[in-house]
Parts: structure tokens; C-alpha cells; sequence
């Protein structure tokens, strides 16, 4: 990651999250000269907003997206064979009420075919009478429950797989990466690009060459391209999502729960890392998108949520441990401004020139497979063999600290290790995508056990 920049590429990636990360471990392990560019760090924005989830997407059954499902459901079962110390498969439970959209019957079909599409792969479906699913979620509401359905999804650590998956890359001699370096200017050539890019920390600018810019710049597409002269048409509708991280125990339940609520939103409430995940809000977006933040609105909707349908739960505002936010690219299909409904949860690549691809949308549980489609375009481009089985190995360096599982004790040597092999470069890289902490900054102390201000005066 320190190396010397070369002046010449082949493939310029301008974003760091996990297209952006996955895109250049596909084209290094196929011998590209690659760089990639962040303007922060490495997975900050939207590709560590996620549900933290490598799922199907089974609320995408309803649209007959059976095809997106189960390329989504294949990736979901070959990461858990591929990063097993990122991502583990556990039970979601999805409760029906009286005045759920479907039947019991329905649900049990949408749920075989849930399987169905996995091949099999994924652990057996079950059907649940009320008794046996207060017994598995003891403060679920009891009124009007019908029962419920259990399948079996993935939880990730979002953030240390894309950062993995450029670990990964840059063992290839052909690929570099910069974290923190805008891109200022692009200059059209005969035969691609010229790029200048400003380091945020140094302020040095440096101007390189490349045959083919990619952008993965997800949220951020439609307002950067235009600032780079890129020949662009407004391409997204962005929605804001937030999430709390609540405390363990602030809701009684064996697994994990999945609420469709009366307003049709869906909420999954996921039992992690000592904790309970709960997300997700759907709106449009009317802030600044870069480090976005949640609302008190956003969060006391979700509360109100939870309240509702847990309230032999003592969950309220003292419950939460922390709160983030990001934004979905979703991909506009219709000239309409501002409806979220009518936006593509498929991927979608453009190619504004000659020597210019952006990639906008999809999941992130299919990412692997949304590069792979850009790359083996790319590559033969370039007169080099394309070899689609090379991302089916194993990610090769894996986090100094993991993020399920017996964590090693956190010592100040250790620091300086993750920060100088895992390039840390701030504070907040280290705490929250290196050591996957998620408490907020005024409880490091007793969390970290070792005094934040020594840490701090390492950066």
C-alpha cells in the first residue's frame, strides 16, 4: 500500500468501497496494472451502511426477481465457504400476523422456493405455530400472531470484506491504492486518460496516465462525474438508510427477526457482535451524503417500530450503543425524480466513452459477480486472457482482528501493526473498520482497555 505510484496504468478505479475493492482484486489477479482511488478511507461510506447481511434478498421474491435472487443466494453460500472468519449463516424468523400480507400457506412457498433457488444449499426452511415461535422470540407481540417462518441467511462484517478483498489485490505486484486522494481533473487522450489527483493530507497533486478509468462511485456518481467532464446523465435516485446497534438483551429473541411493517417497510433485527443490529429506514435524500449521519426523526421511527412489535422488550433510547447511516445507489428505471419505487435493485454498468465504464447499483451480497462482468470486459481490451475461477479463491490476508469469535488481547504493539499492514490512516479508520468497535467514541476507553489518547497520538 506504500509503495512508489507509477505514472502509468492501465485501469484507474476512482472509488473505494466494495465494487471499487472487489474490481481491482478481479483485474490484478488477472495481471492489470492497476490503481485505485478514495477520497477517504477504504469501505467508509455506503459499502459500511449495509444490514451487514450476505443474503438473497427474499423480499425480492414477491417482484419475481427470481433471477437476482439466486445469483444473490449462490455468492451468499460460496462467501461462507470462502471467508468463514467474516460471515457465518444464521436463523431469520419472519413473523405473521393476522393482517400480514400472506397467507401461511404463501409464506411457506415463498420460503421452498427460497431454498429452491439456492440449490439446496442453503439450511432447511420451517414453518412455526405461535406457541413455538414465542418460545424462539419471547417478547414478539402476541396479538394477532399467526406463527412465523424461519430460513437461514449470512451476517458479514461489510467493511473488513471489501477491505480483505483489496488486501487481496495489492499482494499483486500490478496493483496500488490510495485512500484519502481526491481526483481533481481528467483530461481526455488519444488513447485514455490523464488523471490528477491531490493527496487530503499532504496536499501533493500528482498526474497520471491511464487506458481505462472506472468509476464505482456509488451514491456520489451523478454529482462527481459531471465535476470531471465525464459526458454523464443523471442516472440515480439515492436513499438514505440508517441503523441502530442496540444493547444485548434489549430484546428477547433466539435468532434473528425480519418485520414487514404496516407501512410495508421491512426491519430486520439481527443478534451480533454482543449486540442487536436493527435497520432499515428508506427516504430520500436531502443532506450531504458524504459522512451522513442519522436523524432523531429516522431514529425514533425505528424505535417506534420495535416498540411495537416487541413490547415486552424494555428497548427504548438508553438501549442504543450507537447509530450510522449511508446511501443505496438505486439505479432510476423511470423519468420520475423522486419515486423510490420505481428505482432497480439490479446492477447496471455504463460506458459514457471509449475508455470510461461506471458501475451503479445492486447488491452488495453480489458484488463479486457485478465486477466480474466489468472485468471480463476490461481485460481482453487490454490483450490479456480473462480467467473467471481466480476470485474463487480465498482472500489471502485476512484482518490482524477479527470480527466474530475469540478476538486476541489489544496491545500497542499490536496497534502499530494493524495501522502499518492494514493502512490506518486515522483514528477513526482503525476503531471503526479495523477493529470493528461499535461503540461510540466517548465509551473507547473502557472498551479499547488501553488509553485512547496514546492511540490517537500515533496519527
Amino acid at each position: 500500500m506504500g509503495q512508489q505510484v507509477m505514472k502509468n496504468y492501465e485501469v484507474v478505479i476512482i472509488g473505494g468501497g466494495i465494487n471499487g475493492c472487489g474490481l481491482i482484486r478481479d483485474l490484478a489477479l488477472n495481471g492489470v496494472n492497476t490503481l485505485l482511488l478514495d477520497k477517504g478511507d477504504y469501505s467508509s461510506q455506503t459499502s459500511q451502511g449495509s444490514s451487514k447481511m450476505l443474503h438473497g434478498g427474499i423480499r425480492y421474491l414477491e417482484n419475481f426477481d427470481f433471477g437476482l435472487v439466486q445469483e444473490a443466494l449462490e455468492e451468499k453460500n460460496l462467501w461462507l465457504k470462502l471467508a468463514p472468519h467474516l460471515c457465518f449463516e444464521r436463523e431469520f424468523y419472519l413473523p405473521l400476523y393476522s393482517y400480514s400480507k400472506y397467507a401461511p400457506w404463501m409464506l411457506g412457498c415463498g420460503l421452498f422456493l427460497y431454498d429452491f433457488l439456492s440449490h439446496f444449499q442453503n439450511r432447511a426452511y420451517g414453518i412455526l405455530n405461535k406457541d413455538e415461535t414465542l418460545l424462539k422470540i419471547p417478547s414478539l407481540e402476541a396479538q394477532d400472531l399467526r406463527g412465523a417462518g424461519k430460513y437461514y441467511d449470512g451476517v458479514v462484517d461489510d467493511a473488513k470484506l471489501t477491505l480483505e478483498c483489496l488486501y487481496d489485490a495489492l499482494l499483486e505486484p500490478c496493483a496500488n491504492a490510495l485512500s484519502y486522494t481526491e481526483v481533481t481533473h481528467t483530461i481526455k487522450t488519444h488513447d485514455g486518460y490523464e488523471v490528477t489527483y491531490q493527496s487530503l493530507r499532504t496536499g501533493q497533486t500528482q498526474t497520471i496516465h491511464t487506458k481505462f478509468l472506472v468509476f464505482t462511485t456509488g451514491p456520489f456518481t451523478d454529482i462527481l462525474l459531471p465535476k470531471l467532464n465525464i459526458p454523464w446523465t443523471s442516472q440515480l435516485v439515492p436513499s438514505k438508510g440508517i441503523h441502530l446497534w442496540l444493547k444485548e438483551g434489549s430484546i428477547k429473541t433466539s435468532g434473528s427477526v425480519v418485520l414487514t411493517t404496516r407501512d410495508n417497510r421491512v426491519v430486520f433485527v439481527i443478534p451480533q457482535r454482543g449486540s442487536i443490529l436493527v435497520g432499515t429506514t428508506e427516504t430520500p435524500v436531502d443532506q450531504e451524503m458524504f459522512d451522513i449521519k442519522a436523524t432523531e426523526k429516522e431514529i425514533h421511527y425505528l424505535l417506534g417500530v420495535l416498540q411495537q412489535y416487541f413490547p415486552n422488550s424494555s428497548v427504548n433510547e438508553s438501549s442504543i450503543i450507537s447509530t450510522f447511516a449511508a446511501v443505496r445507489p438505486l439505479v432510476r428505471e423511470s423519468d420520475s425524480p423522486d419515486a423510490l419505487g420505481k428505482v432497480s435493485r439490479f446492477h447496471k454498468i455504463f460506458r459514457p466513452d471509449a475508455n470510461t465504464y461506471v458501475i451503479l447499483g445492486g447488491k452488495y451480497t453480489t458484488f463479486r459477480r457485478m465486477n466480474q462482468e466489468l472485468a471480463q470486459e476490461i481485460v481482453p481490451r487490454l490483450g490479456k486472457p480473462y480467467h473467471p475461477n481466480l476470485t474463487l479463491n480465498p482472500l489471502r490476508q485476512h484482518s490482524l482482528i477479527p470480527t466474530f469469535g475469540i478476538k486476541p488481547p489489544l496491545t500497542m504493539d499490536l496497534v502499530k501493526k494493524i495501522i502499518k499492514e492494514e493502512n490506518a490512516t486515522t483514528f477513526d479508520d482503525l476503531v471503526k473498520r479495523r477493529l470493528s468497535i461499535i461503540e461510540e467514541p466517548k465509551n473507547l476507553k473502557e472498551v479499547m482497555g488501553i488509553p485512547v489518547e496514546q492511540i490517537k497520538a500515533l496519527f
